[in-house]
């Protein structure tokens, strides 16, 4: 479907002439599951990306992760166990779990704490992809960041490339 005035949609339709009227670019959508045990967890998600990037079969693109749940975070830092617990005080600081008074959100539920700790962490990153690789810095790691645990969330991976 062409619109007039719309360039985005030229640009679309000339690239896509040129291209013999193939489209080049592949996508690839797969769901992370997590149960944590705790009500907050860090967990190193980049092994799980990288089999997805594997399964996609893109070699040169983007990859976007995202929490699907409001409660959750993903964001991209170094793997040490002393920055987690830095992570982990320096939330509980800015936005602490109790008392649970405190929030107006928590009438029916006790997570506020949770909504804003995600707020402050993030949804999502976006990582490009460089001959079939996550194009990272120096110690750069995707992490799930879980605020309101003990139940089953997922992680959107989406990877678009050729």
């Amino acid at each position: 479907m062409i619109f007039q005035h719309n360039t985005k949609c030229a640009t679309i339709e000339k690239f896509r002439r040129v291209s013999g009227g193939k489209n080049l670019m592949k996508s690839y959508r797969k769901e992370l599951w997590f149960n944590t045990k705790k009500r907050r967890e860090y967990i190193n998600i980049t092994p799980q990306v990288e089999q997805a990037l594997q399964e996609s079969g893109i070699k040169e693109g983007l990859v976007l992760c995202n929490a699907m749940h409001i409660t959750a975070s993903v964001f991209i830092n170094d793997d040490e166990s002393g920055l987690h617990h830095d992570f982990e005080v320096w939330l509980e600081k800015l936005a602490p779990e109790k008392p649970y008074s405190q929030y107006q959100h928590n009438g029916f539920e006790d997570n506020a704490d949770a909504h804003l700790k995600r707020s402050v962490m993030g949804r999502e990153v976006v990582v490009a992809v460089t001959d079939g690789k996550l194009d990272f810095g120096p110690w750069e790691q995707i992490f799930y960041g879980e605020f309101d645990g003990k139940r089953r969330k997922r992680v959107l991976v989406k990877i678009i490339g050729e």
